[in-house]
């Protein structure tokens, strides 16, 4: 499995039909107004939240996407961040790049904060000041934050019924924990294996492997249907 279809899976397999049944526009090949990437501060919390278990994201700080980049909306105890990730975090060939309909909710654990959180946050930073898709991907490649190898033991939570990952397929995808190790084969975790329920890839840039092993239930533990 190529990193593309991994960075794919990572924001599912997604299609949520018009009111007349068509599919949705596709997304924007460039960055389109940001205000149509920008959520109302209480919901994206409300949002964030439903990445993990409430046992996990009620203790966890809460993240909201403002306009000069994320902000703490709620401090937290257990060294948890929750936030809602927008398409720019795919694969810098994803077509979800600058969709505006995507919304991932993501849990990190105290691992991930210190080790995989910095780089999501950073490209943020490049979306925000105007980057192009190119400039970003050249400027990867030199970030001291997107080369940094995962902790020991980062993973994060997506287990939201309410994210929206992708236009094809089911917009939520399954809930999933994803794991971040340095780069792995992916065989050493059985992954990508017929009947395994885990999948895994490197990233395109930095020496990462992501694995990704759906679960059967959502954040509000409601059991998950096959999609």
């Amino acid at each position: 499995m190529t990193a593309a279809k991994i960075v794919g899976l990572m924001f599912g397999v997604a299609c949520v039909a018009g009111s007349n049944g068509s599919a949705p526009p596709p997304p924007p090949k460039t960055m389109a107004p940001l205000e149509q990437y920008l959520m109302a501060p209480a919901d994206e919390a409300a949002l964030a939240r439903t990445a993990a278990p409430p046992a996990i994201s009620d203790k966890a700080e809460i993240r909201v996407l403002t306009r000069t980049g994320y902000e703490v909306a709620a401090k937290g105890t257990n060294g948890f961040v929750c936030l809602v990730e927008r398409g720019w975090t795919a694969g810098f060939n994803d077509p979800v790049f600058w969709s505006t309909r995507n919304r991932g909710p993501i849990c990190f654990n105290p691992a991930a904060v210190a080790s995989v959180l910095p780089a999501h946050i950073e490209r943020t930073t490049w979306v925000l000041a105007g980057l192009s898709r190119e400039e970003m991907e050249r400027r990867t490649h030199a970030s001291a934050a997107a080369n940094t190898p995962p902790a020991p033991g980062a993973m994060s939570y997506m287990m939201s019924k309410q994210q929206y990952l992708s236009d094809d397929g089911s917009h939520h995808w399954h809930p999933h924990l994803m794991f971040w190790v340095r780069h792995t084969p992916a065989a050493e975790w059985g992954a990508n294996q017929p009947g395994s329920p885990v999948l895994g890839g490197a990233d395109e840039i930095g020496p990462v492997t992501t694995f990704f092993v759906p679960v059967g239930m959502w954040s509000d533990g409601t059991p998950a249907m096959e999609h």
